[in-house]
């Protein structure tokens, strides 16, 4: 064998080396994670706990610049953080009347947002919002309640009839995809948003959510959006949610009802 080719096969030997290292590294880490992904007594992940988002999805979801408050608002506190989005691909692909409405909401947001009204979120805004949320996990049924607003939903995992009427928060029909929550969401009454950006939506709107989890303390959501009326193409949002990890950390009431009262019915006050 010439030295030319003894380099080459040494070569090639060591590349083969790396690339069979590589895949058992990470087919070991792969059964890591796995194996220290929590298991209820049915074998299936666990997901009870409380979570929360990090990021900026909550004013807007798809990529951003930080923009200004109003003129009316307060200063700095009123103005949005930039983000990168969680839209795959970027934007979200509206149709062209579908874009003006966008523009319309954003510029009305501080009164026509149904978070600034207390209104119930939906999905998947609520995922998002910076508030934590809370999955009680059983057989059956899986209760996820939320801070906001006391917003909560049953997510069936069981045969159930599909909804009779249209609500906030939709119909949540749920199943095992592996390791992985689908969740299947319908009924919705189209009147939430999914961001302070004025992102929205109809009453077709169709959502399927998958619940991923990749540590115990880790889960990848991905939320695929369906709504012939408002868009060209179904699209996705992918984000990472957090289990908070303070000692005896519980969901606090926010009851906004409250404080917009007067954004509600200020305007029926008797004049002096």
């Amino acid at each position: 064998m010439s030295a030319r080719l003894l380099k080459m096969t040494t070569k090639l030997i060591a590349g083969l080396t790396l690339i069979m290292l590589g895949l058992a590294v990470g087919q070991t880490e792969a059964q890591a994670q796995a194996g220290d992904v929590r298991r209820a007594a049915d074998g299936k992940p666990d997901l009870s706990g409380i979570w929360q988002a990090v990021g900026a999805a909550h004013w807007d979801i798809e990529p951003h610049a930080a923009y200004a408050a109003r003129l009316d608002e307060t200063g700095a506190i009123g103005a949005a953080p930039g983000g990168l989005g969680i839209v795959d691909g970027g934007m979200i692909p509206y149709r062209p009347e579908a874009v003006t409405r966008r523009q319309e909401n954003f510029e009305n947001r501080r009164t026509e947002d149904p978070e600034a009204k207390c209104y119930l979120p939906g999905v998947p805004r609520a995922t998002y919002m910076p508030f934590p949320f809370q999955i009680v996990q059983g057989t059956n049924k899986i209760l996820i309640a939320y801070e906001f607003a006391s917003a909560n939903r049953v997510v069936h995992m069981d045969p159930v009839p599909e909804s009779p009427v249209d609500t906030w928060m939709g119909h949540s029909v749920g199943r095992w995809d592996g390791d992985t929550l689908v969740v299947d969401v319908t009924a919705f009454n189209g009147q939430t948003w999914f961001d302070r950006a004025g992102n929205h939506h109809s009453s077709a709107l169709h959502v399927v959510e998958r619940y991923t989890p990749v540590t115990p303390h880790h889960i990848t959501y991905e939320a695929t959006i369906e709504d012939p009326n408002t868009f060209t193409r179904p699209w996705k949002i992918t984000l990472p949610l957090y289990r908070r990890m303070e000692e005896n950390m519980q969901l606090l009431e926010f009851r906004c009802v409250e404080f917009s009262e007067e954004l509600l019915y200020g305007h029926l006050r008797k004049q002096p």
